[in-house]
């Protein structure tokens, strides 16, 4: 393979060491190592053409690549790696490799060619990274914390308290260290500062809801209410055939970040006027707690993108 023909999509599993990588149409594929030269020479082979270049996300693992495709001005997708499953199932595609996964990546997009994102400017993806290991760090020390629990409970906490305690206080130490972090990578640029003011403007969005979704939702305020929902999977999805009309649920978009908006969603039913109104609508209709809350959330995350698109901060109106 030593060019890419004009109108190809390119996908690349990418792997810690690797670049599998499968073009469409001709099927011919290629591996490169995963390194400053392994980018450099697909860059090369990529950027004469007008070829659109797709791979997963993989927590990090594609992102130096992601930089040097855009910095070539190569068109580039990242893909969710839940819709690929999806689509090797609806194929009946059982086996996996890397090889498999580079060609499914392509024709996933080649049948959804509206689907993925586009890369993010530097500082939005320094402060994914950043959002990113601070819930690591949380979800280590909520664990931490049930541990000593159950420490008490088996009457064994004497024996590790002084580690225990240890633990614990270096956790708050990085966990603090890095919320300053996002707060001066925020401070100093205008326009997520803006952002953060009119999302912390709402009630109910604390700021580590409103990093996150400027964080993992970058398209927030040039989408509809709709595509938002969406997008955090809270979009009801309809499973109904001829006349029966199956039970609504959610699913998919970005995980991380219908987590966080359901916190962020607890917390507005009870304190912003305009969603606890709503949602004491909905409990005195009979929906259980789990409903009203995806309700809520739904709600939440229409709100604040209708707000970044307008500019405009929280005022209590329905939006």
């Amino acid at each position: 393979m030593d060019t890419v023909s004009q109108n190809w999509i390119i996908g690349i599993d990418v792997s810690r060491d690797w670049l599998d990588i499968h073009c469409l149409p001709d099927g011919k594929r290629l591996r490169l190592p995963n390194t400053v030269e392994g980018h450099a020479r697909f860059v090369d082979l990529a950027k004469p053409v007008s070829a659109l270049v797709c791979f997963e996300a993989t927590g990090g693992q594609e992102w130096r690549l992601w930089s040097a495709l855009d910095a070539a001005g190569i068109a580039t997708r990242q893909l969710p790696p839940a819709q690929i499953k999806a689509f090797a199932v609806s194929r009946g595609t059982r086996a996996k490799t890397d090889r498999i996964d580079a060609e499914l990546i392509a024709r996933f997009m080649a049948f959804r060619p509206d689907a993925g994102r586009n890369l993010p400017h530097e500082k939005v993806r320094l402060l994914r990274a950043l959002t990113s290991k601070r819930g690591q760090l949380v979800e280590t020390r909520k664990r931490l914390l049930a541990q000593i629990k159950a420490h008490g409970k088996l009457g064994s906490a004497d024996m590790f308290e002084a580690m225990d305690a240890e633990l614990k206080d270096l956790l708050d130490r990085q966990i603090a260290e890095l919320e300053v972090q996002i707060e001066e990578i925020i401070a100093t640029d205008e326009s997520l500062a803006r952002s953060a003011g009119i999302l912390r403007s709402v009630p109910g969005i604390g700021p580590v809801a409103s990093t996150m979704l400027i964080a993992e939702m970058p398209e927030l305020g040039q989408i509809t209410g709709e595509q938002a929902a969406a997008l955090t999977g809270l979009a009801p999805i309809a499973h109904d055939s001829g006349a029966m009309r199956g039970k609504r649920a959610i699913g998919g978009g970005r995980r991380l970040l219908r987590h966080v908006l359901f916190q962020a969603a607890l917390v507005a039913s009870h304190h912003n006027p305009i969603l606890k109104t709503f949602a004491d609508r909905l409990r005195d209709a009979g929906k259980p707690h789990k409903v009203i809350v995806i309700a809520v959330a739904r709600k939440l995350v229409t709100i604040v993108n209708a707000l970044i698109k307008s500019g405009q901060k929280w005022s209590a109106q329905p939006v």
